[in-house]
């Protein structure tokens, strides 16, 4: 087993964690990324504590903390400023650590320090996904691994060729994201809700402010096209303090990150010597904010099944039955939230008053637990 080839597709947030997490265990896996370089894209993230806990797993912890805001507030408001609920982070996640957020490409930055990556490419077939697994890459190279590990995101590449070839499934929201100035609201995590839309901001550390929009959308419905400033002047312009300054400074379009909200449609852990982690596992609506939190959780579980097991088989049974049910939590108390977000805000707002707090409680209570 310690002479595993191993194959990581894809050097998103995920894949770097796989990478790292395999080498401080003492595999080598060679990491490719259809993208041709890096650049400083993204925008904001935030990481409740448990995925700050599985940063320290991977040994960067204090370097992703070195870039980050710490949060200590998580509050939801009505569409009047008025506070519906309020939890306080460090009271709540106890020992297992800050709740932290930060620019997307700083996060990106700390996890790919010293991995090497092959840019440029990506897989473009898979045969005997059994195992050795033959792999046929875009740029025409091809090699023999016992492990492939789909870490490609939402729209993953070898989720579609090995797994499952049905593309995400839309949630029914549709999102703008950018970074501006701030801070606002101190080290709070905020976010307005109105009838059928929302507006979230984040201190993400160095002066600078992560703020996502979304509004609901139902079947059938064409999504929200033209500029995106001006749509979003034109949706939240109503909103109360501090979303109509925050739209007056927006970014460039061109840094104004349009996109429906997505997940996959049934969650999936491989196939033989395929298997999937982050996103192209379990990629769902972002309300608990767990999909980078869950990625790096499931590098350290892979990791540490590779090794105990004797077989990469034994190894990814082990992985699936210690990941699903976790994964499976997230996803459930996700579409509960999402569903509580479509209630009419004259019965959703005093539900969130009167027990806001507690169905938070209740939501990340299992997450306390090391993965």
């Amino acid at each position: 087993m310690e002479r595993l080839r191993v194959l990581v597709v894809g050097a998103g947030l995920a894949g770097l964690a796989v990478a790292r997490s395999l080498g401080r265990a003492g595999f080598e896996a060679e990491v490719v990324d259809r993208a041709g370089g890096w650049e400083a894209a993204g925008t904001g993230i935030y990481l409740p504590a448990n995925g700050v806990r599985a940063l320290r797993g991977l040994g960067l912890e204090r370097a992703a903390a070195a870039r980050a805001a710490e949060i200590g507030w998580q509050r939801v408001l009505d569409a009047r400023g008025r506070v519906l609920v309020e939890v306080d982070l460090p009271a709540f996640w106890g020992q297992v650590g800050a709740c932290l957020a930060l620019h997307r490409a700083d996060l990106h930055a700390v996890l790919r320090a010293g991995v090497p990556v092959r840019l440029g490419t990506t897989v473009a077939a898979l045969e005997r996904a059994g195992g050795p697994v033959e792999v046929r890459f875009q740029d025409g190279r091809e090699g023999v691994y016992d492990l492939v590990v789909g870490a490609d995101g939402l729209r993953s590449v070898v989720r579609r060729l090995a797994v499952d070839e049905r593309p995400p499934d839309p949630v029914g929201q549709h999102s703008w994201r950018f970074v501006t100035t701030g801070p606002a609201g101190g080290a709070a995590w905020s976010l307005l809700l109105a009838r059928r839309s929302s507006f979230l901001t984040i201190p993400i550390g160095q002066g600078r402010l992560y703020c996502y929009a979304d509004v609901l959308t139902g079947p059938g419905d064409p999504p929200p096209a033209g500029d995106p400033a001006r749509l979003l002047r034109e949706r939240f312009a109503r909103f109360p303090d501090p979303a109509p300054e925050l739209l007056e400074r927006l970014p460039d379009p061109g840094r104004i990150h349009v996109a429906p909200i997505e997940q996959v449609a049934a969650e999936r852990w491989g196939r033989g010597a395929v298997v999937l982690v982050g996103d192209a596992a379990h990629g769902m609506s972002p309300n608990m904010a767990q999909g980078a939190a869950l990625a790096f959780e499931d590098a350290l579980v892979l990791a540490a099944v590779l090794g105990e097991a004797g077989s990469v088989a034994e190894a990814l049974a082990a992985f699936a039955a210690r990941r699903r049910p976790r994964a499976g939590w997230v996803r459930a108390q996700t579409h509960r939230r999402d569903r509580t977000r479509r209630l009419p805000p004259p019965v959703r707002d005093p539900l969130l008053r009167a027990f806001g707090a507690r169905i938070y409680r209740a939501n990340y209570r299992p997450l306390l637990d090391p993965a």
